[in-house]
C-alpha cells in the first residue's frame, strides 16, 4: 500500500495547519490556492487556480487520490464533477450541502428531530416572526458576514431589496453561551468527539475559546457529544465537523454546521492527544481515528486579530520570556485590521491564569498594549 496523495481545495490557515500532521504521517500533500501568496503555500506544495472553475479543479484532482476542503465556497456542481471523475472526495456533496446552505441545514435538523430556533424563508421581506430577529444570507457567510440583527420591518425590507434573493430568518434568542463541539467520522462509520468548547464572540468574530466548557453539567456535556455524533451519522459526514450551538435556558439549540476543521478546534493542536487536523486526515483516509482526550485540564485559545502592530516576530521576545508555556501559530497572512492572522494557546490546570496570559499575549501582539 502506497501513501495516498491528499489535495486540499483552499490554501489558508486551515490547510497550513493540516500540512503539519500530513508531513508527520508522510502523506503527500498539495493545496489548491487562489493566489501564489496564500498562507499555506509556504509550508506545502501548491497549485494556483480558480476553485469555481471545474476545469482547473479537475486538473488538480487528477494529481491526487483524495480531495478535501478548507472552506465551503466551492460550488456544489464542481464538487459533483469531482465525484464523477473517480477521485475520492470528502466530505461528499450530499453532506457538504449542510455546511454550504443554512436553509437546507435547518430542514435537516428538523428531520433529525434536533432543536432549531423558530425560522422561515423569506424572499419578499415579509415575516411572521417577531422583531428583533436574525436574518442570514443562506450561503457564503463566515465570521459574522452575511448575518444581520433586524429590529423592524423597514430594516428587513431594505435588506431584502439589497440581497435580491432568499433570506433565512430566525428568532433572536436570549443566549446564555455559544458553544462548539468538534466531531470526526470516517467512511466506515468510526466516529469520535472532543470535549465541548466555549466560544467567546466579539463583533461576530470568535476571539477566544475555552475547553472544556467551564461550569457545564455532565448531563449537558454528554448530550452535546451525543448530538454531534447523531448529526455526523445523519448527514453521512466524512472528516471533521464543528457543530455550533446556543445555550438557552439551560438547554441547547443548533446554530450552524461547518464540515471542515474549524477555528473552535484550534486548541486541539496542543490540548488534545489528536488534533482536529490530524483527525481530519485520518478520517478522509479511512484510517483508525486517534484519541481525542485532552492533555490538560483546560486549553485556552486566543485569536490574534490584525491591529496597529505589523511586526509579529518581535513580540516573541517579550511573550516567550514572560510566559514560556504559550504556543504560537502564525498564518502567514498580511496584517490587516480585524483579520485573523494567528492564534496562541495555553494549556494547564488554572483556568483564570490561562485566560489572563492568553489575553495578554493577544493584546500585545495586536498592539492593544505595549508592555
Amino acid at each position: 500500500m502506497s501513501f495516498p496523495r491528499v489535495g486540499v481545495i483552499g490554501a489558508g490557515q486551515l490547510a497550513r495547519m493540516m500540512a503539519v500532521p500530513a508531513n508527520d504521517l508522510g502523506i503527500p500533500f498539495t493545496v489548491f490556492a487562489s493566489s501564489p501568496h496564500d498562507g499555506a503555500n509556504s509550508v506545502a506544495k501548491f497549485v494556483v487556480g480558480d476553485y469555481t472553475n471545474s476545469k482547473d479543479v479537475l486538473a488538480f484532482a487528477a494529481t491526487c487520490d483524495v480531495i478535501t476542503f478548507e472552506h465551503e465556497l466551492v460550488p456544489a456542481s464542481v464538487i459533483r464533477e469531482l465525484e464523477n471523475s473517480g477521485v475520492k472526495v470528502y466530505p461528499r456533496a450530499e453532506s457538504f450541502q449542510y455546511s454550504q446552505n443554512k436553509i437546507i441545514m435547518r430542514k435537516k435538523m428538523e428531520e433529525l428531530g434536533l432543536p432549531n430556533p423558530k425560522w422561515e424563508e423569506s424572499s419578499d421581506g415579509h415575516t411572521s416572526l417577531n422583531f428583533p430577529l436574525i436574518a442570514k444570507i443562506p450561503s457564503g457567510g463566515y465570521d459574522g458576514r452575511g448575518v444581520f440583527v433586524i429590529n423592524d420591518q423597514a430594516a428587513l425590507t431594505q435588506l431584502a431589496q439589497g440581497v435580491n434573493g432568499v433570506l433565512l430568518l430566525e428568532e433572536k434568542l436570549p443566549l446564555e453561551r455559544e458553544i462548539s463541539i468538534m466531531v470526526a467520522r470516517s467512511p466506515h462509520g468510526q466516529a469520535s468527539t472532543w470535549p465541548a468548547t466555549l466560544t467567546i464572540q466579539q463583533d461576530g468574530i470568535c476571539v477566544q475559546t475555552i475547553t472544556p466548557v467551564p461550569d457545564i453539567s455532565d448531563d449537558l456535556s454528554i448530550a452535546l457529544q451525543q448530538v454531534a455524533l447523531r448529526i455526523a451519522e445523519g448527514i453521512g459526514l466524512v472528516g471533521v465537523m464543528a457543530v455550533e450551538l446556543f445555550i438557552v435556558d439551560g438547554s441547547f439549540v443548533i446554530n450552524e454546521l461547518a464540515l471542515r476543521p474549524h477555528n473552535s478546534g484550534h486548541w486541539s493542536i496542543e490540548g488534545a492527544k489528536t488534533s482536529q487536523f490530524e483527525q481530519h486526515l485520518r478520517a478522509i483516509l479511512d484510517l483508525p481515528l486517534g484519541d481525542p482526550s485532552m492533555t490538560a485540564a483546560f486549553a485556552v485559545m486566543g485569536n490574534v486579530l490584525g491591529g496597529p502592530k505589523t511586526d509579529m516576530y518581535r513580540p516573541y521576545l517579550h511573550l516567550m520570556a514572560r510566559t514560556p508555556a504559550l504556543k504560537f501559530h502564525q498564518y502567514g497572512k498580511e496584517v490587516r485590521l480585524g483579520r485573523k492572522i494567528g492564534h496562541v494557546t495555553m494549556t494547564g490546570e488554572n483556568l483564570l491564569e490561562l485566560q489572563q496570559e492568553v489575553d495578554h499575549a493577544v493584546d500585545y501582539m495586536s498592539g492593544v498594549i505595549d508592555e
